[in-house]
Protein backbone atom coordinates (compact mmCIF):
# COMPACT_ATOMS: atom_id res chain seq x y z
CA UNK A 1 0.00 0.00 0.00
CA UNK A 2 1.05 3.54 -1.04
CA UNK A 3 1.68 5.76 1.49
CA UNK A 4 -0.38 9.15 1.87
CA UNK A 5 2.01 11.90 -0.13
CA UNK A 6 1.14 14.60 2.31
CA UNK A 7 2.29 13.00 4.94
CA UNK A 8 5.75 12.26 3.77
CA UNK A 9 6.90 15.18 6.18
CA UNK A 10 4.57 14.21 9.42
CA UNK A 11 3.42 10.70 10.36
CA UNK A 12 2.16 8.14 7.84
CA UNK A 13 -0.49 5.90 9.37
CA UNK A 14 1.70 2.93 8.85
CA UNK A 15 4.37 4.26 11.27
CA UNK A 16 1.48 5.41 13.68
CA UNK A 17 0.32 1.96 14.01
CA UNK A 18 4.48 0.89 14.27
CA UNK A 19 4.86 2.88 17.13
CA UNK A 20 1.93 2.51 19.30
CA UNK A 21 3.27 -1.75 18.52
CA UNK A 22 6.74 -0.69 20.27
CA UNK A 23 4.97 0.64 23.46
CA UNK A 24 2.89 -1.72 23.72
CA UNK A 25 5.45 -4.20 23.76
CA UNK A 26 7.46 -1.77 25.79
CA UNK A 27 4.93 -2.25 27.98
CA UNK A 28 4.43 -5.84 28.08
CA UNK A 29 8.45 -6.41 28.37
CA UNK A 30 10.06 -3.78 30.30
CA UNK A 31 13.27 -5.45 30.70
CA UNK A 32 14.30 -5.81 27.58
CA UNK A 33 12.87 -2.21 26.76
CA UNK A 34 15.70 -1.17 29.58
CA UNK A 35 18.26 -3.35 27.96
CA UNK A 36 18.00 -1.92 24.17
CA UNK A 37 18.32 1.88 26.13
CA UNK A 38 21.03 0.84 28.47
CA UNK A 39 23.35 0.25 25.63
CA UNK A 40 22.67 4.04 23.91
CA UNK A 41 25.68 6.20 23.27
CA UNK A 42 27.14 8.59 25.48
CA UNK A 43 25.68 11.14 23.53
CA UNK A 44 22.02 10.11 24.14
CA UNK A 45 22.53 9.45 27.94
CA UNK A 46 23.89 12.38 28.22
CA UNK A 47 20.10 14.26 26.52
CA UNK A 48 18.62 12.10 29.03
CA UNK A 49 20.52 13.78 32.42
CA UNK A 50 19.84 16.71 30.55
CA UNK A 51 15.97 16.34 30.40
CA UNK A 52 16.55 14.69 34.21
CA UNK A 53 18.01 18.11 35.04
CA UNK A 54 15.09 20.57 33.96
CA UNK A 55 12.47 18.21 35.47
CA UNK A 56 13.91 18.08 38.57
CA UNK A 57 13.90 21.59 38.69
CA UNK A 58 10.03 21.25 38.38
CA UNK A 59 9.35 21.94 34.84
CA UNK A 60 7.25 18.57 34.99
CA UNK A 61 5.26 19.55 37.84
CA UNK A 62 1.84 19.89 35.92
CA UNK A 63 2.36 16.87 34.17
CA UNK A 64 3.13 14.90 37.18
CA UNK A 65 0.31 16.73 39.59
CA UNK A 66 -2.13 15.99 36.50
CA UNK A 67 -1.64 12.49 36.99
CA UNK A 68 -2.99 12.59 40.75
CA UNK A 69 -6.39 11.32 41.27
CA UNK A 70 -7.93 9.43 44.04
CA UNK A 71 -8.32 5.54 43.31
CA UNK A 72 -9.09 4.40 46.37
CA UNK A 73 -10.41 6.78 49.06
CA UNK A 74 -13.98 8.07 47.58
CA UNK A 75 -14.72 10.40 50.36
CA UNK A 76 -12.47 13.35 50.05
CA UNK A 77 -12.76 13.90 53.66
CA UNK A 78 -10.71 10.53 54.28
CA UNK A 79 -7.89 11.76 52.13
CA UNK A 80 -8.16 15.33 53.75
CA UNK A 81 -7.39 12.81 56.98
CA UNK A 82 -4.56 10.61 55.70
CA UNK A 83 -3.11 13.94 54.02
CA UNK A 84 -2.77 15.32 57.25
CA UNK A 85 -1.52 12.41 59.02
CA UNK A 86 1.20 11.38 56.76
CA UNK A 87 2.26 15.14 57.29
CA UNK A 88 2.88 15.05 60.46
CA UNK A 89 5.01 11.87 60.15
CA UNK A 90 6.80 13.38 57.15
CA UNK A 91 6.69 17.35 57.94
CA UNK A 92 7.93 20.03 55.94
CA UNK A 93 10.81 21.78 57.09
CA UNK A 94 14.63 23.28 56.12
CA UNK A 95 15.87 19.73 54.80
CA UNK A 96 12.98 19.79 52.32
CA UNK A 97 9.38 19.12 51.24
CA UNK A 98 7.01 17.85 53.46
CA UNK A 99 4.69 14.04 52.35
CA UNK A 100 1.87 16.20 51.16
CA UNK A 101 4.48 18.08 48.49
CA UNK A 102 5.97 14.81 47.38
CA UNK A 103 2.88 13.60 46.70
CA UNK A 104 2.65 10.65 49.48
CA UNK A 105 -0.82 10.64 50.00
CA UNK A 106 -1.58 9.60 47.02
CA UNK A 107 0.80 6.67 46.32
CA UNK A 108 -0.21 5.49 49.62
CA UNK A 109 -3.78 5.62 48.00
CA UNK A 110 -2.59 4.04 44.63
CA UNK A 111 -1.28 1.10 47.02
CA UNK A 112 -4.46 0.48 48.58
CA UNK A 113 -6.36 0.21 45.61
CA UNK A 114 -4.32 -2.70 44.55
CA UNK A 115 -3.37 -5.87 45.85
CA UNK A 116 -0.83 -4.63 48.86
CA UNK A 117 -4.64 -2.89 49.95
CA UNK A 118 -6.26 -6.41 49.46
CA UNK A 119 -3.47 -8.35 51.16
CA UNK A 120 -3.74 -10.55 47.70
CA UNK A 121 -0.46 -12.32 48.54
CA UNK A 122 -1.13 -13.20 51.87
CA UNK A 123 -3.05 -16.00 53.87
CA UNK A 124 -5.83 -14.64 55.32
CA UNK A 125 -8.34 -16.75 55.77
CA UNK A 126 -9.08 -19.21 58.96
CA UNK A 127 -8.45 -20.36 61.73
CA UNK A 128 -7.04 -17.38 63.66
CA UNK A 129 -4.40 -17.84 66.51
CA UNK A 130 -2.71 -15.21 68.61
CA UNK A 131 0.99 -15.51 66.75
CA UNK A 132 3.77 -14.15 68.75
CA UNK A 133 6.09 -10.93 67.96
CA UNK A 134 8.29 -12.20 65.73
CA UNK A 135 5.69 -13.21 63.27
CA UNK A 136 4.74 -10.20 62.17
CA UNK A 137 1.19 -8.95 61.51
CA UNK A 138 -1.39 -11.80 62.27
CA UNK A 139 -4.39 -9.60 61.83
CA UNK A 140 -7.43 -10.33 59.46
CA UNK A 141 -8.36 -7.02 57.97
CA UNK A 142 -6.91 -5.86 54.83
CA UNK A 143 -4.87 -3.03 54.92
CA UNK A 144 -7.59 -0.85 52.91
CA UNK A 145 -10.28 -1.46 55.25
CA UNK A 146 -7.16 -0.99 57.84
CA UNK A 147 -6.52 1.99 57.13
CA UNK A 148 -10.59 3.57 56.01
CA UNK A 149 -11.25 2.18 59.70
CA UNK A 150 -7.74 4.19 60.90
CA UNK A 151 -8.82 7.96 59.20
CA UNK A 152 -12.22 7.93 59.86
CA UNK A 153 -11.15 6.65 64.05
CA UNK A 154 -8.68 9.04 63.60
CA UNK A 155 -11.04 11.69 62.50
CA UNK A 156 -13.71 11.02 65.14
CA UNK A 157 -11.17 11.72 67.88
CA UNK A 158 -10.55 14.62 66.96
CA UNK A 159 -13.94 15.98 66.51
CA UNK A 160 -14.67 14.78 69.97
CA UNK A 161 -11.70 15.76 71.78
CA UNK A 162 -11.21 19.23 69.87
CA UNK A 163 -13.93 20.30 67.82
CA UNK A 164 -12.93 19.79 64.42
CA UNK A 165 -11.35 17.68 61.53
CA UNK A 166 -7.94 16.02 62.31
CA UNK A 167 -6.64 17.72 59.05
CA UNK A 168 -8.56 21.56 59.99
CA UNK A 169 -6.16 21.48 63.17
CA UNK A 170 -4.13 24.55 63.53
CA UNK A 171 -2.23 22.63 66.47
CA UNK A 172 -0.16 20.33 65.68
CA UNK A 173 0.67 19.60 68.66
CA UNK A 174 -2.90 18.23 69.19
CA UNK A 175 -2.30 16.35 66.06
CA UNK A 176 0.48 14.77 67.53
CA UNK A 177 -1.18 14.28 70.58
CA UNK A 178 -3.90 11.52 68.62
CA UNK A 179 -1.31 10.11 66.86
CA UNK A 180 0.90 9.28 69.89
CA UNK A 181 -2.31 7.83 71.29
CA UNK A 182 -2.38 5.71 68.19
CA UNK A 183 1.12 4.41 68.11
CA UNK A 184 0.65 4.08 72.21
CA UNK A 185 -2.07 1.75 71.73
CA UNK A 186 -4.36 3.79 73.17
CA UNK A 187 -7.26 3.62 71.08
CA UNK A 188 -9.72 1.14 70.36
CA UNK A 189 -9.77 -0.52 66.54
CA UNK A 190 -11.93 -3.39 65.74
CA UNK A 191 -9.62 -6.39 64.49
CA UNK A 192 -6.56 -4.88 64.67
CA UNK A 193 -4.39 -2.63 67.35
CA UNK A 194 -4.34 0.64 66.62
CA UNK A 195 -0.01 0.44 66.79
CA UNK A 196 -0.16 -1.90 64.07
CA UNK A 197 -2.31 0.69 62.33
CA UNK A 198 0.03 3.89 63.00
CA UNK A 199 3.35 1.94 62.57
CA UNK A 200 2.27 0.47 58.59
CA UNK A 201 0.72 3.64 58.08
CA UNK A 202 5.20 4.94 58.97
CA UNK A 203 5.77 2.14 56.50
CA UNK A 204 3.92 3.21 53.86
CA UNK A 205 4.87 7.06 54.01
CA UNK A 206 8.29 6.82 54.06
CA UNK A 207 7.95 4.31 50.82
CA UNK A 208 6.07 7.58 49.12
CA UNK A 209 8.20 9.67 50.11
CA UNK A 210 11.41 7.19 48.20
CA UNK A 211 9.75 5.35 46.12
CA UNK A 212 10.89 5.71 42.51
CA UNK A 213 8.32 8.67 41.12
CA UNK A 214 6.46 5.96 38.87
CA UNK A 215 4.37 4.45 41.57
CA UNK A 216 3.20 7.66 42.56
CA UNK A 217 5.01 9.38 44.88
CA UNK A 218 8.68 11.06 45.78
CA UNK A 219 7.45 14.15 43.24
CA UNK A 220 10.33 15.45 41.37
CA UNK A 221 12.53 12.91 42.87
CA UNK A 222 12.82 15.34 45.56
CA UNK A 223 13.16 12.95 48.75
CA UNK A 224 16.09 11.73 46.17
CA UNK A 225 17.81 15.05 46.14
CA UNK A 226 17.07 15.49 50.24
CA UNK A 227 19.60 12.77 50.43
CA UNK A 228 21.74 12.53 47.72
CA UNK A 229 20.53 9.42 45.99
CA UNK A 230 21.07 9.18 42.12
CA UNK A 231 17.96 7.04 41.54
CA UNK A 232 18.21 4.57 38.90
CA UNK A 233 21.03 5.06 37.25
CA UNK A 234 21.72 1.96 35.02
CA UNK A 235 25.64 2.02 35.42
CA UNK A 236 28.59 3.68 36.72
CA UNK A 237 31.43 2.42 34.18
CA UNK A 238 32.25 5.73 32.90
CA UNK A 239 33.21 7.46 36.76
CA UNK A 240 33.86 4.62 38.97
CA UNK A 241 37.47 4.39 38.10
CA UNK A 242 37.76 8.43 38.74
CA UNK A 243 39.47 9.88 41.95
CA UNK A 244 37.05 12.74 42.09
CA UNK A 245 33.83 12.61 43.91
CA UNK A 246 30.87 12.84 41.31
CA UNK A 247 27.35 14.46 42.43
CA UNK A 248 24.65 13.15 40.17
CA UNK A 249 21.31 14.45 39.56
CA UNK A 250 18.55 11.62 40.43
CA UNK A 251 17.21 9.14 37.23
CA UNK A 252 13.59 7.71 37.36
CA UNK A 253 12.60 4.25 35.59
CA UNK A 254 10.58 7.14 33.51
CA UNK A 255 13.68 8.76 32.17
CA UNK A 256 15.18 5.83 30.86
CA UNK A 257 12.09 5.32 28.61
CA UNK A 258 12.05 6.82 24.99
CA UNK A 259 9.53 9.77 24.89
Amino acid sequence: MAEDSNNQDGMTRRKFIQNTGLVAAGALGGGLLGGVIGNQTGDETANTNQQNAENTNGTNGDTENRMEARVFFKRQQDFNVLRSMTERIFPEDDNGPGAIELGVPYYIDRQLAGPWGMNAKEYMDGPFEEGADTQGSQTRVPRGDMFLQGVRRVNAISQDQFGENFFDLEDTGQQNEILSALENDDVNMNGFSSSEFFSTLVVATMEGAYCDPVYGGNRGMRGWQMKEFPGAQMAYADVIEDEEFHEMDPVSLHDHHSS
